[in-house]
């Protein structure tokens, strides 16, 4: 509080626009939102999640009588006046052409109202491929699902789009989509929606436009829908997680009108995975993971695996093409949250309702790392692909990894992540003595991998290697829930749909106020294959300015 007033966010008061790392300040560029009054009476009942869009330049297969394309900066100016008209108001707003594309038939739905038919100028042609080109911000605050410019200082979002049935809880976004539905979206009543991005971006109304429906009204699961994701490469397929602890697998081109006909599950406790008995029926599989609601989920980046945390505290990991399971652990307390894969697919961040960040190795099968540094819940992890060490060679091998997490206590933390040599903070011995990292037993949980298939019990923390956060800010108010690394950028969310964007350090930033005080930092090293080594001073050679600690400097400090 004692910070200048100029250093403080005017809309957060308490709260700087900065924080500092070894290689400079992060500061607070500018914050996205949603319009107050917009908000349904059921905001409360939602928690707001961020998916990042980047829609590419696309040719335009139009006639000669459709309009010219409008630029992504003429959509943003034009919506903040329309944005109130299209919601509250009776009229509804084009941006030019037809809202053709879906295969459905014209129809009137409770979530989304009329689907199918076209909104726009009747004399424009059935189907205009409008280019919107840049990055896009999706999000959900209550019953309403709300579409912003990354690149925009504008703080009111594009579009918002309104559910009178139910809350948008969850949605993905496919680049790599071939018939333009690219957006996926869950809602709290289980319904499923695709639809095209570039569509909503050229009818600012309040309307889904062009949408594919899927579990209609609940119809084959009425749970909500905890998390969505797309198949790598999988050509339209994409899965839907439920709070029952289902997971369905769909064809995006199916419209899913014959019933599924799955079996009873006999047995709620263990994995099954079944698929319907008709080759028209969508969803095609059903997969149940556990008791309880799977709360996130991950695919790695070849699409070979699959990793899901749910209510019951186990992070789960699959070979998604062989529906087996390839590994997993139990948490040390309560609820798994969420879970993000590492850009190669060697690592999987983890964190829940024991206030932790675990590093789970695929190689090894097991917990390698933990970290402290929250105070509440662990609500979003996310390793930074844009990130790399100043050590680097060059050669695409990982030698170090940068990650950061979010919680309940409002803070973003970021660490270091070693391969060979993973620094940690030095601990106390137990019963007293100088400050020396204890090897602990001779586990065999460092001695042998895990047999394949296998769920593991939480580790002795005194054997695994423990983390300690290289930067910890207060970003928000309210509750994190997310964030998400761009090459420009990190981008965080609270619960209430409130967006913060903070720009990484330049190359010409001064970085002499971001040395860490001095506080003693000692380095355990641990060998890839877990074993701990003796511990010795911290000697990153990455310029970043780390003052080299001794055990005796830290025992008085």
């Amino acid at each position: 509080m004692a910070s200048p007033s100029s250093s403080m966010n005017p809309h957060s008061p308490g709260l700087k626009t900065y924080f500092k790392t070894p290689e400079g300040r992060y500061k607070l560029q500018y914050e996205k939102t949603h319009p107050a009054g917009l908000l349904h009476y059921s905001h409360g009942k939602s928690v707001s999640q961020l998916t990042i869009a980047h829609l590419e330049e696309k040719q335009a297969s139009q006639g000669p009588s459709a309009p010219s394309p409008p630029s992504s900066s003429s959509v943003v100016k034009s919506a903040a006046a329309r944005l109130f008209v299209g919601v509250n108001g009776s009229k509804t707003f084009s941006h030019g052409g037809t809202n053709g594309g879906s295969k459905l038939a014209s129809g009137t739905n409770k979530f989304g109202g009329t689907f199918g038919a076209s909104t726009g100028s009747s004399s424009s042609p059935a189907v205009a491929n409008y280019d919107v080109k840049g990055a896009y911000l999706v999000f959900n605050a209550g019953d309403t699902l709300f579409i912003s410019d990354l690149n925009s200082q504008d703080k009111d979002p594009i579009k918002a789009i309104h559910f009178s049935g139910s809350n948008p809880l969850c949605h993905a976004f496919d680049s790599e989509a071939k018939d333009g539905h690219d957006l996926l979206i869950g809602l709290q009543s289980g319904d499923i929606y695709t639809v095209s991005l570039r569509q909503q971006l050229h009818d600012l109304g309040k309307r889904l436009v062009g949408a594919q429906h899927y579990n209609k009204d609940g119809a084959i699961n009425n749970s909500r829908c905890s998390c969505v994701a797309w198949v790598p490469d999988g050509n339209g397929i994409f899965i839907v997680a439920h709070a029952d602890g289902n997971l369905y697998v769909y064809e995006k081109n199916k419209d899913g009108a014959a019933d599924p006909s799955f079996p009873v599950i006999k047995d709620p406790t263990q994995v099954t995975v079944a698929h319907a008995r008709s080759s028209k029926s969508n969803p095609i599989i059903r997969w149940h993971i556990c008791q309880g609601s799977i709360n996130s989920m991950s695919f790695s980046a070849d699409g070979v695996y699959l990793a899901t945390v749910g209510r019951d505290g186990y992070l789960r990991v699959f070979e998604y093409s062989k529906e087996k399971l390839f590994c997993g652990g139990k948490s040390y307390y309560g609820a798994l949250l969420c879970c993000a894969w590492s850009p190669d697919g060697k690592y999987i961040l983890i964190g829940g309702e024991d206030d932790l960040v675990q590093i789970w190795s695929m190689e090894d099968r097991k917990i390698v790392a933990w970290g402290e540094g929250h105070n509440s819940w662990v609500s979003g992890v996310a390793f930074d692909s844009y990130w790399s060490a100043p050590s680097s060679d060059g050669s695409g091998e990982y030698s170090m990894y940068r990650f950061g997490s979010v919680g309940q206590d409002t803070q973003l933390l970021l660490w270091d992540l070693e391969i060979d040599e993973i620094a940690v903070t030095a601990r106390y011995h137990p019963h007293g003595g100088s400050p020396t990292y204890s090897r602990g037993s001779t586990s065999a949980h460092w001695e042998s991998v895990p047999p394949v298939g296998t769920l593991q019990p939480p580790p002795s923390m005194r054997d695994v290697p423990k983390l300690s956060p290289l930067a910890v800010h207060r970003v928000h108010v309210e509750p994190l829930s997310g964030l998400i690394f761009t090459k420009e950028s990190i981008v965080t969310i609270c619960r209430d749909g409130h967006i913060k964007i903070w720009a990484r350090p330049r190359a010409d930033d001064d970085h002499s106020d971001a040395n860490p005080e001095a506080g003693g930092i000692v380095s355990a090293h641990v060998s890839k294959d877990g074993r701990h080594a003796a511990a010795a001073p911290s000697a990153r050679a990455n310029g970043s300015g780390f003052k080299q600690q001794t055990a005796s400097a830290f025992a008085r400090n």
